[in-house]
């Protein structure tokens, strides 16, 4: 099984540098300062959200269908990728806690979702 680079340190959370690379066929090996891409970077868990979204194309009601989460719960982690990947998320369209509130007491989500809305 193929392991998966690690983005970053598991001690501190910082962004690791790369400083040795090997060939494993011919056994070269090349040291120096290489980056990662930014979506080496994310978590585990947001490179699945990732693939869920390009997989149903962006399409929303896929994502929550497919994932079993809410629109603004979708909303919410496509932001936090965004913030990851280096980008300024924008800030319209997160929706309040007292609106989560709401919806709760109103019976429209439930108090599952109302804990992943405001938790992320």
């Amino acid at each position: 099984m193929k392991k998966e680079t690690l983005g970053t340190c598991p001690v501190c959370d910082k962004k690791l540098n790369i400083t040795r690379l090997t060939c494993n066929s011919c056994g070269t090996t090349i040291e120096g300062e290489f980056t990662q891409c930014k979506f080496c970077r994310l978590t585990p868990k947001q490179k699945n959200f990732i693939e869920v979204f390009i997989k149903n194309r962006g399409n929303i009601k896929e994502i929550e269908k497919e994932m079993g989460i809410s629109y603004p719960t979708v909303r919410n982690k496509l932001e936090n990728v965004i913030r990851d990947l280096g980008y300024k998320p924008q800030i319209t369209g997160q929706i309040s806690k007292t609106e989560i509130l709401k919806k709760l007491s109103d019976g429209e989500i439930t108090a599952e979702q109302a804990l992943n809305m405001i938790n992320e």
